[in-house]
């Protein structure tokens, strides 16, 4: 390993040569209390800015390891951490001067929710810690200008080293915090079980976010308070008793009017599946950690599912226990995504009547009577909603503003009034026995066998030079292939969808044969991923920053990509 010393000579030696002499600097360097390495070096200063990473070792870093002693509390700490690096650099991005991006310092983005990312790891075994980064080096033109890059390597990334990486040099109240935070939320998740509940949402949580492109708590929102009738305490390890909203097992209706906080508390909940950290207002709404978002989704894919539960009888006789189609109506993608759900272990689903197919959720009785039931190929959702729960044991939490017909199978009622949830299951039970129940001749109830097996397209394995793109949270691109994920709304950051596209390709490449199925090809990915950490996915062509996506989100990917044959 060569020193500092030789790197700063280095740069001075190719100070105002053409860009490509950049690439010499390749390399790990010895600092003082680090090791940078120059891991990629970017083509010209208008390119992806060049890849450094700061490894530090466990007895420079220091952290003791009560901080990260289970894998929860390592991925909250390197979160902690990721931040304080975060803040410690952006006073310096482009202070160094030049063209394109030069002196440009960037790191993972860290939004509300706290998730295991590459941009920061610490190793378990030892307490080393790696950081990886971007840094534009610099250049006038296309000539470089080296001593901008000595000032950024010598001048400022120092600094922010020592002053954010070092447990000696952070606050030891505050890392201990989010050991405790994490040890309190995972006591919640832990709990759930326990008391038989899906989510649990503490008095004074802030559900209501700033804007709707802002994830930050609203100010001077209304704070959450329970329902005497559904209040649960629960003694954590840290904070002690916290009591909050208990959502008992079952199926769960929220009600009220418009703008009354339906969708937001609905919306914490499917957040709830991630921890939070401080001051986010949902540090303390915990949900099952397997609950899917279930919508309709006009368009999608579907290849090979069975939706007979829901779709059958199809004129043109199309077969359903085996059905495909490259563009899904409403009410068969909502029904295949019922199945998939199931297929990928949820215990929850969670449903907003704004985002349904209406004619997958429920029939009126005046519909009833002018379209016979064997008219209709739909057995809606609400004729099975109570099976997935008695049968399955998958709990179901719907909002709904216009059809009460989902009172007649609710075990529990919750009001939204003015952002406060109100009780109102004994009221909802007893006004809706004046009505009668929503009855249809159904097929029996039966559990599809899962036993798709997927095979990847050449798209995604015949290339020698795959290109990837990632947009946003919307979608994935690998050379021609366009996977939508607009629709899995628990998607939270782009780099999760970075994690999805290498998933995707490891698959591809390595765990797909035609004849494992598709919850084993997810199985041995997520074993890779606890075993050889996220890290292992990283691969040239692939994604550089990841972000570890649930199981539930690798399904939904695979399920939806083109690409794939079943």
């Amino acid at each position: 390993m060569q020193s500092a010393n030789d790197l700063k000579q280095l740069l001075f030696s190719i100070n105002h040569k053409s860009y490509p002499a950049y690439k010499s600097t390749r390399g790990a360097y010895q600092f003082p209390r680090y090791t940078l390495s120059i891991d990629h070096v970017q083509g010209d200063p208008f390119a992806a800015p060049s890849r450094v990473s700061v490894h530090i070792s466990g007895k420079t870093a220091a952290f003791p390891a009560f901080l990260y002693d289970t894998y929860e509390k390592r991925v909250a700490l390197q979160d902690y951490l990721l931040r304080q690096f975060a803040r410690a650099i952006a006073p310096y991005s482009f202070r160094a001067k030049g063209s394109g991006k030069s002196g440009l310092l960037g790191i993972s983005r860290c939004g509300q929710e706290i998730l295991e990312r590459t941009a920061c790891v610490l190793n378990p075994s030892d307490g080393s810690l790696i950081v990886n980064m971007e840094i534009g080096f610099p250049a006038n033109g296309r000539t470089i200008a080296s001593q901008e890059l000595i000032c950024i390597l010598f001048d400022f990334l120092p600094g922010c080293v020592e002053k954010s990486l070092f447990y000696r040099a952070l606050d030891p109240k505050a890392c201990a915090n989010v050991a405790y935070l994490c040890e309190d939320q995972q006591a919640i998740r832990a709990a759930l079980k326990e008391k038989g509940l899906t989510a649990f949402i503490a008095d004074g949580s802030i559900l209501p976010r700033e804007t709707g492109v802002s994830d930050l708590p609203m100010k001077h929102a209304v704070p959450f308070t329970s329902p005497e009738s559904l209040r649960v305490t629960l003694d954590l390890p840290n904070r002690g008793p916290v009591s909050g909203m208990g959502i008992p097992l079952g199926v769960t209706l929220i009600v009220g009017g418009g703008f009354h906080g339906k969708s937001t508390l609905l919306q914490a909940l499917e957040r709830g599946v991630y921890n939070h950290i401080a001051g986010d207002g949902r540090e303390y709404v915990i949900t099952d950690a397997s609950a899917g978002k279930l919508r309709s989704e006009d368009s999608r894919s579907i290849r090979n599912v069975d939706i007979s539960l829901f779709i059958h009888d199809l004129p043109g006789k199309s077969d359903t226990t085996s059905f495909s189609t490259a563009d899904a109506s409403g009410s068969t993608s909502q029904a295949a995504n019922v199945i998939e759900g199931i297929e990928s272990g949820t215990s929850l689903f969670l449903i907003d009547e704004d985002t349904s197919a209406t004619n997958f959720m429920v029939r009126d009785e005046l519909m009833q009577r002018v379209i016979a039931d064997s008219e209709e190929p739909i057995t809606p959702f609400i004729s099975r909603v109570r099976d997935l729960y008695e049968k399955l044991g998958i709990s179901s939490i719907l909002v709904a503003g216009s059809s009460g017909s989902y009172f007649h199978v609710a075990d529990t009622v919750i009001q939204m009034k003015e952002y406060v949830p109100y009780d109102i299951t004994d009221r909802a039970k007893t006004t809706a026995a004046e009505f009668p129940p929503f009855t249809a001749s159904v097929r029996p109830f039966s559990v599809p066998a899962f036993h798709r097996c997927p095979q990847p397209g050449k798209c995604l394995t015949g290339s020698d030079r795959t290109k990837v793109k990632v947009m946003g949270r919307e979608s994935i691109l690998i050379n021609k292939s366009l996977t939508d994920l607009r629709a899995v709304e628990q998607l939270t950051d782009s780099e999760q969808l970075n994690g999805l596209a290498a998933l995707l390709l490891e698959a591809a490449g390595h765990k797909m044969d035609g004849k494992k199925t598709l919850v084993q090809v997810v199985d041995l990915l997520e074993k890779q991923m606890d075993e050889k950490g996220l890290a292992s996915l990283l691969a040239p062509g692939r994604p550089g920053d990841l972000a570890r996506p649930r199981r539930q989100e690798i399904f939904a990917c695979l399920n939806r990509c083109r690409e794939l044959r079943f």
